[in-house]
């Protein structure tokens, strides 16, 4: 597990590379699937979680699209101190476990499907097939058959003359 140090001056400290870090290289470390855990450099305190929404609060905040609606929040916010806080959790791990699984699978559909419909494809595809059903008809070693007459080279002979 990789150990970042978050400093006073709020700056994090990456004591595997022992260097400074943004929180945009916090995000690649998430987004490569890097697991790491914040401390704090006093206590030694996890401030994972806290570093993880200010990622997530920046996102927000630039306006990409948002998957934090004010009303999404709302309900969020309604569930702590709920008896059914915990089972929650639990519910939004499983459904963005099962949401990653099915929007895999959606993506290899796409790529299927913009495979076959596009007109490049398509027309290699037919090549391939024609080339297959001309292959058939040749003679094996791609000699010319001598009892067609049509396929002779040396052109009229004496007698067609």
């Amino acid at each position: 597990m990789r150990i970042l140090r978050k400093y006073t001056n709020r700056r994090l400290y990456d004591t595997s590379r022992s260097c400074y870090i943004t929180l945009e290289d916090v995000k690649q470390l998430v987004l490569s699937q890097e697991n790491f855990q914040v401390q704090d450099s006093k206590t030694g305190a996890d401030l994972t979680r806290n570093i993880l929404l200010q990622i997530i609060s920046e996102q927000e905040a630039l306006g990409h699209g948002t998957l934090l609606t004010n009303q999404v929040l709302q309900q969020l916010i309604r569930f702590y101190g709920d008896s059914m806080q915990g089972m929650m959790s639990q519910y939004l791990e499983q459904s963005i476990a099962t949401f990653i699984d099915q929007q895999e699978r959606i993506r290899e559909q796409m790529q299927n499907m913009i495979g076959a419909a596009n007109p490049l494809n398509m027309m290699n595809k037919i090549a391939d097939q024609n080339m297959a059903m001309w292959n058939i008809f040749t003679p094996p070693g791609g000699e010319k058959s001598s009892d067609n007459p049509a396929s002779n080279d040396a052109g009229p002979s004496k007698e067609d003359k």
